[in-house]
Formats: structure tokens, sequence, C-alpha cells
């Protein structure tokens, strides 16, 4: 299992997890690394479809490997687009993140050189996330 220990070392999984991207529609690669709370990284990448609508987003994809081998808590997500300027996550992959995901979850957002040139909360992106109340929950 691969281990971040820093923003940096997370953007480089995500710079790497991009290489990995199948964007031959749009030729817009993503790849994106989410650290668990107890450390392990999980790395996706974009994988496009030529029916749009079937699309995965490289944060999706990172999140539900790590989802799918038991993991719930996460301390960062870092997201690399193969553009000039970094890119922000979409609005599916943010309420998708927001349900593991605190308000202050860090957001690091970067271009194919792995340097952090943004980085923001969910709370930033994503102010008003839309939540259902889990069996058992109790009315607030």
């Amino acid at each position: 299992m691969k281990k971040a220990s820093s923003p940096q070392s997370l953007l480089k999984h995500a710079v790497k997890a991009l290489k990995n991207a199948y964007a031959p529609y749009s030729k817009y690669k993503v790849g994106a690394a989410v650290l668990t709370a107890d450390g392990v990284v999980y790395a996706g990448c974009n994988i496009e479809n030529s029916s749009h609508g079937l699309t995965l987003c490289a944060e999706r994809v990172a999140l539900a490997k790590a989802v799918a081998d038991g993991h719930r808590k996460f301390s960062a997500i870092a997201i690399a687009a193969g553009t000039r300027t970094p890119a922000s996550p979409c609005g599916a992959c943010l309420q998708v993140l927001s349900e593991f995901c605190p308000t202050t979850f860090p957001v690091y957002c970067t271009t194919t050189e792995g340097t952090v040139t943004r980085e923001f909360t969910l709370h930033d992106f994503l102010p008003h996330s839309f939540k259902l109340k889990k069996t058992g929950e109790d009315e607030d």
C-alpha cells in the first residue's frame, strides 16, 4: 500500500495517476489521490466513455477504491489536471466527498508539474452539501 506524509507527496501520487487517464474524447486528463485517515493513498484517474454520462471522474475512482477496501475516513485529496491551470473537482465529486469527509477536508489542486498552486477545503467548494439522515440518526 502506498503511504503519503505530506501534501506534496499526495500531489505526486495524483500526477502519477493522471498518466493512466483514459480520455480519448476530451483529451482532458485528470488524476487524483485520496489519503485515508490512517495514511494510505488510493489513486484514480478519469475514465471516459463514448456515452459521456458514464464517464468516471478521477476523484470518485480514487474514493471508490478506498471505500471498497473498507476505508470510511479520509484526511485529504489531491487532484492533478493535464492543463496549465489547476482544475477544481466537479459538483458530483464534491457531493460524493461530502458523504465521507468533514467540511474542513483539504483539497489540493495542481497541474502536471505537481506543485501546490491551490489549496481549499471541501466547504470552500460546497458550503451547502445535500445530506440525508442515516438510519438511526437523531433529529437536529
